[in-house]
């Protein structure tokens, strides 16, 4: 994968530093309405923003290889670095910076083959392999079940259910949000 900057590969993914020219793959993923359902405000991105999501996260590797967004990519397909299908993230929360937020959005058609679980997986590993965090959070609405399900398959367990002040609301808000974490402890007796 020359002059791809692979930040984790799992058996199926590559996830990957951003490049300029992800900008409209961006914009397909934050384009259909099924990837847009529990997040935000529902509303597509167009091709300014991606640029300007995508310098920022180019900003954001210069600070540190252990916290961002990658994109995440097959290992096979056409593309170097194989086909797009969404991405990750860790970001270090100001509130609490030994409990970065997991993240992800991938197409749809990627859906129920498990790469959500995978990659969240790899990244849970590599963070306590390489850091002093003391543990793993990750968001999402109370009726997001797939989402949910994803958090349970990369280890974590629920650790509460919250209301969050929103300031768009988007269908399906009104039942709250929950919590999911693992802590180095729990990582450590599953797969440390």
């Amino acid at each position: 994968m020359l002059g791809v900057h692979v930040i984790v590969e799992t058996e199926r993914l590559v996830l990957r530093r951003f490049t300029t020219s992800d900008a409209e793959a961006l914009v397909a993923l934050d384009s259909d309405p099924l990837v847009r359902r529990f997040v935000e405000d529902g509303e597509a991105i167009n091709a300014a923003q991606a640029a300007r999501d995508i310098e920022y996260w180019l900003c954001q590797y210069k600070q540190s290889d252990q916290f961002g967004c990658w994109a995440a990519a097959t290992k096979s397909g056409s593309r170097p670095g194989g086909e797009f299908i969404g991405w990750f993230h860790l970001y270090k929360r100001i509130e609490s910076p030994d409990a970065p937020e997991l993240g992800y959005r991938l197409v749809s058609s990627s859906w129920g083959q498990g790469f959500a679980a995978e990659g969240s997986r790899a990244l849970i590993d590599r963070v306590f392999q390489a850091t002093d965090v003391q543990r793993v959070v990750a968001e999402t609405m109370v009726i997001h079940h797939a989402s949910r399900r994803v958090m349970e398959k990369s280890g974590m367990r629920l650790v509460r259910e919250f209301r969050a002040d929103w300031p768009v609301k988007i269908p399906g808000d009104e039942h709250g949000d929950v919590e999911y974490a693992i802590t180095r402890d729990e990582w450590q007796a599953t797969r440390g």
